[in-house]
């Protein structure tokens, strides 16, 4: 077990299958600069997810590449979150996830930069400036959607409480984070969910939307335990590596 392996999974997992959802809008997005902002936020994740997948590569030293790691693994390795796996479902669900994860990143990226870990910390500092812009755009269509029409109102509300009670598992931790944690390596995720809290309420406050109060969370995130939904991603992700095995570009 090698904490430092698991975490950077941990986040390149987060950043990979969150791309790929975000990627389902390209070409169908509500209008053409929408299209574009949302297929740019899928590439930011993608990029994200390359770098670390590449620092993750070296550290296993087992000589399986970045490409390998990314989408040669079974459904019960990947760490990431249930948030990412989620349905895009309509635009506000869309939005309401790319705010939420936007929020966990931008907090994330803040600590790291301070990490012991000079790598990982020039990794975060990069994606950081990449993120602020994903909550910007994100915040401002939360706002709109719930300041808009009744149905625009009624949607957002709608998705929160569809899938609100999957946020605090982007903040689950993996095997030996801890210790990372004690090192200066990671941040401590529990002090960053209260931080999350701080935020989002503060945000939906200023959207004018109520807080969602139900304290239950979905468990299970970063267990390799996923949703019913993770098995089909994952199809579409490695058909390509799993029909031609060692295919590259």
């Amino acid at each position: 077990m090698n904490p430092l392996y698991n975490y950077l999974l941990k986040l390149a997992d987060d950043s990979f299958i969150m791309g790929q959802r975000l990627s389902e809008w390209c070409g169908e997005g509500p209008y053409l600069e929408e299209d574009i902002a949302l297929t740019n936020i899928a590439l930011d994740e993608l990029g994200q997810a390359n770098n670390f997948y590449v620092y993750a590569s070296r550290v296993i030293d087992n000589g399986k590449s970045e490409d390998d790691i990314a989408f040669l693994r079974y459904e019960h390795e990947y760490l990431n979150a249930h948030w990412v796996e989620l349905p895009n479902e309509d635009y506000a669900q869309t939005i309401l996830k790319v705010y939420v994860f936007a929020v966990y990143q931008k907090l994330m990226y803040e600590a790291l930069s301070n990490s012991a870990n000079e790598e990982l910390a020039a990794i975060a500092q990069k994606s950081l400036k990449e993120v602020r812009y994903h909550y910007t755009h994100a915040a401002s269509w939360m706002k709109i959607f719930a300041q808009g029409t009744e149905e625009s109102k009624s949607r957002l509300v709608k998705a929160v409480e569809n899938i609100w009670e999957y946020t605090k598992g982007l903040f689950a931790k993996t095997e030996g984070e801890e210790d990372l944690v004690a090192l200066n390596i990671a941040p401590d995720a529990d002090v960053l969910y209260e931080e999350f809290l701080a935020v989002t309420k503060k945000d939906f406050a200023d959207f004018g939307l109520e807080y969602p109060e139900n304290p239950f969370m979905q468990p299970k995130s970063r267990t390799g335990y996923h949703t019913e939904y993770f098995g089909y991603i994952l199809c579409e992700l490695q058909y390509m590596q799993r029909a031609y095995p060692g295919c590259t570009w």
